[in-house]
């Protein structure tokens, strides 16, 4: 069900939901297919009999009906892939997180200035041991398939650890050959302690060779508990459908905190990267 709370300007919302608001924004009836979700939002008083909205939704439909930038964030975990994000209008900024398993994502009215911290929240980005200051570099270099083939195995059930990470390195070295020691066992050992993947994608209209496009900046990221976290090179973001198969590279580099922050900010646009009427 959907609800709200007007002291903090926050929604509970489906995407059903907004579709409603969708059509109703445009002066349009909702189908017959969303008529139960009209009903509950005229049950909790966003809706009138009339199909009227109510006035605190001003600055979020404002934002949702004409984004500057869009935010998408991907995490994918133990409860399998849940998305949240980060919608930017000329007046307000709102952002939005989903629960594994509900329908409702939660929309917040955030402060621009806190844009950032809001995507490290999002990803729960948080210290690690590994100072920015260490310039060593580490990378690992694989296939799509090795790790396929390593999630795979993690599925099959086994008696004890040392017997599951056996049946890993097994996998890794059936589908990879030319992945050998130490990489070998260094990416197991980060298979083993994933704690979750994350993408960030950020989109908004800009200008292209003097044209106006569309423009995507986008960061990939493994967190791997007290082994770090390891930027996912390649394959590369942004990623389209069907460019990635079992032969595609993948590569790895350890980072640090400090340093996904860094990225973190790179992702968003300035202002003249936008298309805006300053009058």
């Amino acid at each position: 069900m959907p609800s709200y709370d007007s002291s903090r300007a926050r929604f509970r919302l489906a995407d059903r939901h907004i579709a409603v608001f969708g059509h109703l924004l445009d002066g349009e009836t909702p189908p017959e297919e969303l008529g139960e979700s009209l009903a509950e939002l005229q049950r909790i008083g966003l809706v009138g009999e009339e199909g009227e909205l109510a006035p605190l939704l001003r600055d979020l439909l404002g934002t949702l009906a004409n984004p500057l930038v869009m935010i998408q964030v991907e995490i994918t975990g133990q409860h399998g892939p849940v998305d949240h994000g980060v919608v930017v209008g000329q007046e307000s900024v709102f952002s939005h997180d989903a629960w594994p398993g509900e329908e409702e994502s939660e929309y917040v009215s955030i402060e621009p200035r806190t844009l950032v911290w809001e995507l490290a929240r999002k990803v729960n980005l948080h210290r690690d041991e590994r100072s920015d200051g260490d310039a060593s570099e580490e990378r690992i270099a694989t296939t799509m398939a090795a790790l396929d083939a390593a999630f795979v195995a993690l599925d099959e059930p086994g008696q004890s650890d040392d017997a599951t990470r056996d049946v890993v390195r097994k996998a890794l070295v059936e589908a990879d050959a030319d992945l050998t020691e130490p990489a070998l066992g260094r990416f197991l050992e980060l298979v083993l302690a994933l704690n979750a993947t994350w993408r960030i994608t950020t989109a908004w209209d800009g200008r292209h060779d003097g044209r106006q496009a569309t423009m995507v900046r986008a960061l990939a990221v493994w967190d791997c508990g007290p082994l770090g976290y390891w930027i996912r090179e390649q394959p590369e973001e942004p990623i389209v459908a069907g460019q990635v198969g079992p032969d595609s590279p993948l590569v790895l580099a350890r980072s640090t905190s400090g340093k996904v922050w860094k990225k973190l900010a790179d992702l968003l646009p300035d202002r003249e990267d936008l298309l805006i009427d300053d009058a």
